[in-house]
């Protein structure tokens, strides 16, 4: 068996940008990379129907900007800004008091982004929908939208 190339390392550089854009310390590294996670992970889940295709975070001193990008971006938001608001005191308060940028980026084609098709493709089947017409449907919807190709994997009981 051959040695596995991770994609998203195979493409930096080409056609993929970092998801992370810091520098730290041998000391601090891990620290920091848990922090991301759990930004991530909070981000995610607390914002699970504004369509989360990509979570960006960049760090300076004792600052961290995090750039959202969703296909629903006033879901985000939220009414007078209160959504973003209360993201931002959850993640500072989970970052030790660190101060919290909240970008948010809208998608602009959400039905040819491979993760908000298979999210959907995955929120179908939850919902009982045929797996065989929840995939036909996103494949003909991402065709229709401009793309060149997609190849939509499903596994599992189905």
């Amino acid at each position: 068996m051959g040695q596995k190339v991770n994609p998203t390392g195979f493409r930096i550089g080409l056609t993929k940008d970092w998801r992370s854009r810091w520098f730290g310390r041998k000391s601090d590294f891990g620290d920091k990379l848990h922090e991301d996670l759990m930004i991530r992970e909070t981000v995610t889940t607390s914002l699970k129907e504004a369509a989360i295709s990509r979570v960006t975070i960049e760090r300076f001193a004792n600052r961290v900007r995090v750039a959202v990008h969703s296909a629903r971006p006033g879901l985000v938001i939220g009414r007078k800004g209160a959504e973003i608001e209360k993201l931002k005191t959850s993640l500072s308060k989970k970052t030790g008091g660190k101060e919290i940028f909240v970008d948010i980026i809208e998608v602009k084609s959400p039905e040819v982004d491979a993760v908000l098709v298979a999210q959907s493709i995955a929120q179908q089947i939850e919902r009982r929908v045929s797996f065989r017409r929840a995939m036909k449907k996103a494949l003909q919807t991402a065709m229709d939208f401009g793309a060149d190709g997609i190849r939509i994997k499903c596994g599992g009981r189905l």
